[in-house]
């Protein structure tokens, strides 16, 4: 299959700043196939479809830098060790006029790289669409279906580069022509999220009706992931106006998801994060990764090749630097802020902290040890960081027999969770004036926290924080954003001027409508 077409120079041209090549050691992805497809063979219809889900888990999504600059911005985690690579971070967070760091370009280029590899796997499957035969209703509503996850993941990639870089150019299946793609113009920052609406539209009608782990190929995206998408779309462009009508499509979205009657809490938060949660009937969308319970061999980690893999993998580098277990350990990157701990230690959040919060030693000194929930002892480390994040910890108990190096690789990524969705109604029932307290209560229950009575908007919010405290989505900075509080919570945040990271310099400079 296709994976990419071409991919010219704004996107993929541009080369990264040097000083970083251990990350960027990457597969020459934009290359065509080396056989040709048969596409009469419709057997082979879902292959373009799964190589979106590769692109889309392996280096894009997940990467390393893309986490770690959405993450940071927030209250609730920093970077880490100071290395050459968290250097452009911290410069980030503090001036959002870095516009030639690294990691802003890699960015860009890997989030439109699942533009277009959707685009790609769109035309494959306009091939295939010509060798079914007339009548066939089987094939026909499968082609539909898989179109529909493959314009999922294009709306997702959208959404995340239009939440994250504000006005950014929608590139349609018709843009895989070389020439669109070089003058391409920017739509609005609302344009962007009504796309990602109406996308949404055409894959409900599409996918199937099932829970993720219930899809013909487990874990893959159903009706119930798109209307979550188009939620949180509409979530976006009604803001903090209570009078919004998006509000009424995030309510609608998310009653959708609660009268279906298919998903429920996963009863133990901690173990939610870790194999006994994996695709449980709380996932909606998850990133699927796996060693096939195998002690050597074949490996499927958040890095899309072995020569990178142990940098770019997700789990690897928010592992603490431990010098006790040459198992557990990691880079220590973007370890929870001693806010985040405050913030949960002051609402008495007892098992979202035991879960978010992991030690590294006593205070983070050499010479001194802690030991997890699951037994694995944790040292103290030369940069002194308290603190990793207990989200991204997979104990050693549960990896692979055989298996010692720290991917995660039997673990997979939690990106959207009915709990969200859930929140998402109690915000939007408030700000309609409605009760919100049955959906708010069914999340705070789960974790052992009393129930409210007659909730307000800032408990929903403030709920919200410690359901998704240190997950890697944005959310936290996004909510600050919407409802107008970043400014006054985080540091050196301007109105007007930091909602947005800015576009590469290096796209701009290749493209001048992206100026």
């Amino acid at each position: 299959m296709r994976l990419y077409i071409k991919i010219i120079a704004w996107v993929t041209a541009v080369s990264l700043l040097s000083g970083c090549s251990r990350f960027l050691d990457r597969p020459q992805e934009n290359k065509g196939q080396a056989t040709k497809i048969d596409y009469s063979n419709l057997s082979l219809m879902y292959q373009p479809v799964s190589g979106v889900y590769r692109t889309a888990s392996s280096g894009s999504f997940a990467r390393w830098i893309i986490v770690a600059m959405i993450t940071v911005r927030s209250d609730d985690a920093e970077p880490g060790n100071d290395d050459a690579g968290q250097i452009g971070i911290h410069n980030f967070q503090t001036d959002v006029t870095v516009k030639s760091y690294w990691g802003i370009n890699d960015m860009w280029i890997n989030l439109y790289g699942v533009v277009l590899a959707a685009n790609s796997a769109l035309e494959e499957l306009d091939q295939f669409a010509k060798n079914i035969p007339a009548g066939d209703a089987v094939n026909t509503q499968l082609l539909a279906r898989y179109r529909a996850e493959v314009k999922f993941f294009r709306a997702l990639a959208h959404f995340w580069i239009g939440r994250h870089f504000g006005s950014i150019p929608i590139l349609g299946q018709e843009s895989n022509d070389p020439n669109a793609l070089a003058n391409a113009k920017k739509s609005s920052v609302e344009d962007v999220k009504k796309y990602v609406m109406s996308e949404m539209d055409t894959c409900i009608a599409n996918l199937e009706d099932a829970r993720p782990n219930e899809a013909a190929h487990i874990g893959g995206v159903t009706k119930y992931t798109a209307l979550m998408l188009k939620a949180k779309a509409a979530m976006d462009l009604a803001g903090n106006d209570n009078g919004s009508p998006y509000w009424d499509a995030v309510l609608d979205c998310t009653n959708q998801i609660i009268a279906s009657n298919k998903f429920s809490l996963f009863n133990d938060y901690y173990q939610l994060w870790k194999q006994p949660g994996k695709l449980c009937n709380e996932a909606i969308l998850e990133f699927q990764y796996s060693d096939f319970g195998a002690a050597t061999g074949d490996i499927v980690t958040s890095g899309s090749s072995a020569a990178y893999e142990q940098w770019a993998n997700f789990f690897l580098f928010q592992g603490p630097a431990n010098t006790y277990s040459p198992v557990i350990t990691g880079s220590g990157w973007m370890p929870p802020t001693q806010k985040a701990v405050d913030f949960l230690t002051a609402r008495n959040d007892a098992i979202r902290l035991k879960t978010t919060i992991q030690y590294c030693g006593v205070n983070g000194q050499p010479g001194t040890y802690s030991v997890t929930p699951d037994g694995d002892t944790i040292s103290g480390n030369a940069a002194r960081t308290k603190y990793f994040n207990g989200k991204a910890y997979f104990p050693k108990s549960q990896m692979t027999p055989g298996r010692v190096d720290y991917y995660g690789a039997n673990n997979n990524v939690r990106m959207y969770r009915y709990a969200e969705v859930l929140l998402m109604n109690a915000e939007a029932r408030i700000r309609k004036g409605q009760n919100g307290d049955a959906p708010l209560n069914e999340v705070r229950n789960r974790v052992g926290l009393v129930s409210l009575a007659g909730a307000n908007l800032q408990q929903v919010l403030d709920e919200r924080h410690a359901e998704l405290i240190c997950e890697w989505w944005g959310e936290r900075v996004n909510d600050l954003i919407r409802t107008d509080q970043a400014a006054a919570v985080l540091p050196n945040f301007v109105k007007g001027k930091s909602e947005y990271i800015p576009i590469p310099q290096a796209q701009a400079d290749a493209n001048s409508n992206l100026k």
